[in-house]
């Protein structure tokens, strides 16, 4: 069994894609956009929007994140959960904070924790809570 994360950015996938390439060094797998389908949308889509991405496929590390635009129509809500990112060591820890955190909040700073040589929590400009770790 396998478990993927599923994103929907409401009208800012793309720009969303944009930044996790600079960030976390993501590679685009698919992408696929409203106008790609091969059948009409039975969303109802915002006009203009036929551009938008329908579908992508996104891998960072060894896990891909799936992502879409959804409907939308702005305004995406990333509650209850946060994605976790293991590093290797404190460097790469900073590096990974630092480059999430811009344009983003942190909301617990990187430090030295009881359980991790490095840990922090942030949101970061689109809203996605992100938890980055190195354990040595």
């Amino acid at each position: 069994m396998n478990i993927e994360p599923y994103l929907f950015f409401n009208g800012r996938c793309e720009e969303a894609i944009e930044f996790y390439k600079r960030a976390l060094q993501a590679e685009v797998v698919m992408l696929m956009r409203f106008t790609d389908s091969p059948e009409p949308t039975q969303m109802p889509l915002p006009p203009g929007s036929e551009n938008k991405v329908m579908h992508a496929t996104v891998r960072i590390g060894d896990t891909n994140v799936l992502m879409s635009d959804g409907e939308c129509k702005g305004g995406a809500q990333f509650d209850g959960f946060a994605l976790v990112v293991n590093a290797r060591d404190g460097a790469e820890a900073g590096q990974r904070f630092s480059a999430l955190a811009d344009g983003g909040q942190v909301t617990m700073p990187l430090g030295k924790t009881f359980f991790a040589s490095s840990f922090g929590m942030l949101r970061d400009r689109f809203g996605v809570h992100w938890m980055v770790i190195a354990a040595a």
